[in-house]
This record gives structure tokens, C-alpha cells and sequence, in this order.
């Protein structure tokens, strides 16, 4: 997966999620149950909305670190963007990359959403409730 960097670098961008993987499994977080949040009760993948100017792997990282209190160094992910769902005429990215154990026993829930898992791929795509462009972009991946 290769960064798109040439023909994106002047479109703004929303937001950027990860999908990040210990061997067949992914993290994923299950949203909180609002009427006010899109895919409520959901199971998402980590990251979210930019923040001011930051750049796409700086709001990925941030998000990280935010929802599950990991801190990743940049080099160890890959992105690639993607329309985004929420925002026509702009995008969003994903990144991916690799967990090792000892950050999947760190990962500590932050202040939003209900759970956190490492779920089978397989389950996650197949998943009803699981958000579902993000099925989209992981097998377009």
C-alpha cells in the first residue's frame, strides 16, 4: 500500500483511521451507543477526525494514542487515502501496520467507546456491525 501522496497532496483531508494487525487479527473499538455519532454501537477501527493543520499520520497517531493509549513511531505504518464518507470533495486515510504483543497488552481504553478487541479480519469483514466502508477500503487494500 503506497502512500498516494502525488495525486492527493491538494485535496484536504477529514480524517485517517488504522488498521493495525497482530498476525489475523485487527484492534478495533466498539463506538459508544449515541444517537448523535455516526455507526453508533459499531465496531470501528482506531483514528478519527483531523485536528487543526495536523498532517494525516500526525491525526492517526494522535487519535492512537488518544483511544488506546499506544504510541507508535511514524516509519512503522503505510497509508493510502481513500473518499472520504462524511465530507464529499475531500478525503481520509488509512494506515496500516503491525502490533506486537507486548503493545497489545498495553492498550488501555480511553474516553471513547465501549470496548476494545483484536478480532479475526474474517470476523471483522463479515461483521454486521462493523462500519461498513471501512470493509470497503480494507479489501481494496
Amino acid at each position: 500500500m503506497a502512500a498516494a501522496a502525488g495525486r492527493t497532496a491538494d485535496v484536504p483531508f477529514h480524517g485517517a483511521k488504522l488498521l493495525l494487525t497482530e498476525g489475523a487479527r485487527l484492534l478495533t473499538c466498539l463506538r459508544d451507543d449515541f444517537d448523535h455519532i455516526p455507526f453508533p454501537a459499531h465496531w470501528d477501527l482506531p483514528g478519527g477526525g483531523r485536528d487543526g493543520a495536523e498532517t494525516p499520520i500526525a491525526c492517526a497517531l494522535r487519535e492512537l494514542h488518544e483511544e488506546f493509549g499506544l504510541i507508535l513511531p511514524p516509519d512503522r505504518l503505510r497509508g493510502r487515502a481513500f473518499p472520504s464518507h462524511q465530507r464529499p470533495g475531500m478525503i481520509s486515510w488509512l494506515f496500516a501496520g503491525q502490533l506486537t504483543p507486548a503493545e497489545i497488552a498495553a492498550i488501555r481504553l480511553g474516553d471513547e467507546g465501549q470496548a476494545w478487541r483484536m478480532m479475526p479480519l474474517a470476523e471483522f469483514m463479515a461483521h454486521p456491525r462493523a462500519v461498513p466502508h471501512f470493509k470497503a477500503w480494507i479489501a481494496a487494500l
